[in-house]
């Protein structure tokens, strides 16, 4: 077939049933594509599962989505494994074999007494807590007790390890064990409701948790026994936990002779049992040591009977031409090997490891780089350069050197720091660099599964995890790319605990790189994970920096799916998406704001609007808004951002408009000449026929005063409770804010006060002339004030924040009748208050 033919394919791009094709060219089926320049063929591997109620879509290219599962997709509810289906789960996730010749099965010395009690307890539904230094047999203690609890329960006994594992990811991993339930993760309601039922003996070896997170695993599964292997340094729960203690103590002298022998598979010689001996009290009876000790005597006697056994050259490469033969070394017989030293018996890792190949040398510096995960035996001939290197396991297994974890390896208590000690963390940068950019070709790979690389989570995240805070260049981006590459494994896998460590590892190692397309994805997966596990604050917070940092790079496709989840987030926390700018044409409705006192509530104090010189611009001023009370118009109108502080400053101008209007109509109504003329006085009040509004029909001169520019009413200066009132301009003391007639005649907010004269002035002058306005003790200036029977000045040109004039008691225009009975009212309410010191300001009047 023609290369270029762009017709389907078996593994053709967006080929649609009907055989037609989208356009693009066809990659080559060839393998060897790729040495001609162009590149192999890969295929994106798009994963969609349930976590819940929502529907995740794992897409390792513009990032995952999620949504509502539609109706009719919906998981379908998980089923109980049956004996043979779990024994098959339990098989799938030991540890693989180690390749060579197979390890001598070694007894269980003295533990026979703490197997019983164990059991025991077990079978009578209670939990155990064994507690024993690293080292001291606990996980060959757990496998005989497993072994003897396999028939108690109905469920079976469960397999977990707790290294490095939370309660949610033990729950998880019991959940998975007893229920199959492919590419579905339940909330975790869901995954309650599921645990409790469950009825099984959950044994747990290498457990990290404790206290509460302990007492939280042991309360959500009441029908379920534990077994939990901890070190003794880890937090006891608390007494409501009912947990069984019991200690693992060290083997005995004999005991721990009998083991040495067990190893070494031969008698012990008087010499080595003296050895032993000193050994037993240095090492306090630790299992652990004596099997590694065996493995000296084992390399002992291989280097008496060939001398040549490890030299450099071992037994999968044929000695060179130019090699001694292996006739001029010396005879065994002639050959002592003397017995290692206390010190090398009690810390063997070192001396052990200089007897091993190379390729096994070569996976020691790779786990010491990896923080002691040991890789799987199949990645160790691309990593180690050997085609013989995956031997290299079972060696280091041998050799006590290893110690199973779940279904991996990792270097046994002590091996890590000693060899780090002699130097096997020399080239660690470099050594995790080389397993970083292979595990990221690996993971990539089209063939390998996402069980497979949740297999290998451990030693992913370490190796990512160990380039982070090296400062040299391309190694966070080697890190990066790692972390890009396994998160969509991780998440399919439904490894989730692992996912979210190489997420936070990425967003780490992409900040320090400075790639910020990438940052901006390992922000959106942290989102989705925090919305699929129901923490809606953090993933509102991961995916608006996602957002924001998208929109910088104009990524369209990954800013939409990144609003789709923010969406999402809003529906589900309640709440309503903050609103965005406005378009042209939005209209800014009035708010309307009506308050029962003149003084506003706590919650809402009134803003002090500074005057201004002449000329200078007008501040623009960011209050928050009140909730609206129910009347015309509606309800609740919100203005956000920009559309707010327009709003305020154009109410401002108006005010200042209005006020300038008022004063001019007040001014051209108080001719006196004229017999139709009518005083604007502040002790007028509104007519009933008022409507809401506050505007009266057919009356230009009694349109409201404005109150300060604010939507929601208020005064522009309002003194606190505590200062009294002072007398007013006329001689007796203005009304204060629980007078009932305290109401400002022809405004519509009952909070707006009227202007008030200076506190120092005694009243008008004698002359009849108005008064010359003197600046009250608070920063705004006085408005003049003008008798109602004079001409006035010309009123100044100050905006409505001004210290408002006192209302005039005088008899004006509009009656005797009006000013007597506001007069009477004033005196009345002044009369229940102390008078107010000079120099104080007047209180403003409701």
């Amino acid at each position: 077939m023609d290369p270029t033919h762009q017709g389907p394919e078996e593994y053709g791009q967006n080929a649609d049933d009907s055989g037609r094709s989208d356009g693009r060219r066809r990659p080559s089926r060839e393998s060897t594509a790729a040495d001609f320049g162009q590149p192999a063929p890969q295929q994106a591997r798009v994963v969609r599962l349930t976590a819940g109620d929502l529907l995740l879509t794992v897409n390792p290219v513009d990032g995952s989505e999620v949504e509502a599962v539609p109706p009719g997709a919906e998981a379908e509810p998980p089923v109980r494994r049956t004996p043979a289906e779990r024994a098959d789960h339990e098989r799938a996730g030991a540890p693989p074999v180690p390749a060579g010749p197979p390890a001598p099965q070694l007894p269980l010395l003295e533990r026979q007494e703490e197997r019983e009690r164990l059991v025991g307890l077990l079978a009578r539904g209670r939990s155990v807590r064994l507690t024993g230094q690293a080292g001291s047999g606990r996980t060959a203690l757990l496998d005989a007790v497993a072994a003897d609890c396999a028939d108690l329960a109905p469920d079976g006994v469960v397999r977990l390890n707790g290294h490095r594992r939370t309660a949610t990811d033990l729950l998880y991993g019991l959940f998975d064990a007893v229920h199959h339930a492919p590419l579905h993760r339940p909330d975790p309601e869901e995954l309650l409701a599921h645990v409790r039922s469950i009825g099984a003996v959950v044994v747990i070896d290498d457990l990290e948790i404790g206290g509460p997170a302990l007492d939280e695993l042991l309360e959500a599964t009441p029908e379920c026994a534990f077994l939990l292997g901890t070190a003794p340094d880890l937090p006891a729960p608390g007494i409501d936990a009912h947990l069984e203690e019991v200690l693992l103590a060290g083997l005995g002298r004999a005991a721990s002779l009998e083991l040495l022998a067990k190893v070494v598979e031969r008698p012990l010689t008087e010499e080595e049992k003296n050895w032993a001996g000193d050994l037993w009290f240095e090492s306090e009876g630790l299992p652990l040591r004596f099997v590694q000790a065996g493995s000296l005597l084992r390399q002992r006697d291989r280097l008496n009977t060939d001398p040549t056994a490890f030299d450099e050259y071992d037994y999968f490469e044929p000695r060179p031409d130019d090699a001694p033969p292996v006739s001029e070394a010396p005879t065994p017989e002639t050959l002592d090997v003397p017995l290692p030293s206390l010190g090398e018996g009690a810390a063997p890792a070192v001396l052990l490891a200089s007897r091993l190949s190379e390729a096994a040398r070569e996976t020691l510096r790779f786990t010491v780089a990896l923080g002691g995960e040991v890789p799987h035996q199949a990645h160790l001939p691309a990593l180690v350069g050997d085609t013989h290197a995956d031997a290299a396991l079972g060696e280091l297994a041998h050799c006590g050197l290893l110690s199973p974890a779940g279904p991996r390896y990792r270097l046994a208590a002590g091996v890590l720091a000693q060899l780090e000690a002699g130097g096997y963390a020399e080239e660690a940068a470099a050594h995790a660099l080389t397993a970083a950019q292979h595990y990221a070709w690996w993971v990539s790979h089209p063939s390998v599964t996402p069980q497979r690389a949740a297999a290998e989570a451990d030693a992913i995240v370490a190796a990512m995890s160990r380039l982070v805070p090296d400062g040299e260049a391309g190694r966070a981006s080697a890190a990066v790319l790692l972390a890009r590459s396994a998160a969509p494994a991780l998440a399919a896998g439904l490894s989730w605990g692992a996912w979210e460590k190489a997420l936070r590892v990425g967003q780490e190692a992409a900040r320090i790189a400075g790639e910020v397309a990438e940052e901006a994805y390992f922000h959106h997966e942290l989102g989705v994970l925090a919305l699929c596990t129901g923490n809606l604050d953090r993933a509102r917070t991961e995916l608006e920096t996602s957002i924001s940092m998208r929109g910088a790079l104009a990524d369209k496709s990954g800013a939409v799916a990144g609003r789709r989840a923010l969406a999402l987030v809003a529906d589900r926390s309640g709440g309503l998406v903050p609103p965005g700018r406005p378009q042209a044409g939005d209209e800014v409705p009035a708010v309307r704001q009506e308050l029962p006192s003149a003084t506003p509530p706590a919650a809402y104090p009134a803003p002090q609007f500074l005057a201004r010189q002449p000329g200078e611009e007008a501040p623009t001023v960011v209050a928050p808004l009140p909730e609206a009370a129910p009347g015309k118009g509606g309800g609740r109108v919100v203005l956000g951002g920009a559309r707010r502080n327009l709003a305020a400053a154009g109410a401002g101008a108006l005010l200042v408009a209005v006020l300038g209007t008022v004063v001019t109509l007040g001014l051209t109504a108080g001719d006196p000449e004229e017999p139709g003329s009518r005083n604007v006085t502040t002790e007028q009040s509104s007519p009933e026929s008022t409507p809401d509004d506050g505007f009266p029909d057919d009356e230009p001169g009694d349109v409201p005063v404005p109150t300060g520019g604010i939507p929601g009413g208020g005064t522009s200066a309002t003194p606190s409770a505590s200062e009294p009132a002072t007398p007013s301009t006329s001689g007796s003391p203005s009304p204060g804010p629980s007078s009932p007639d305290a109401s400002s005649p022809g405004t519509e907010d009952p909070s707006s006060g009227l202007p008030t004269s200076d506190p120092t002035s005694d009243g008008p002058s004698p002359s009849g002339k108005p008064t010359t306005p003197t600046k009250s003790p608070t920063p705004t200036p006085t408005a003049p004030t003008t008798p109602p029977t004079e001409t006035p000045t010309t009123p100044p040109t100050e905006t409505p924040t001004e210290t408002p004039d006192p209302p005039d008691t005088s008899t004006s225009a509009s009656g005797p009748a009006e000013s007597a009975s506001a007069s009477a009212s004033a005196s009345a309410t002044a009369s229940s208050e102390p008078p107010a010191e000079d120099g104080e300001p007047t209180e403003v009047a409701a």
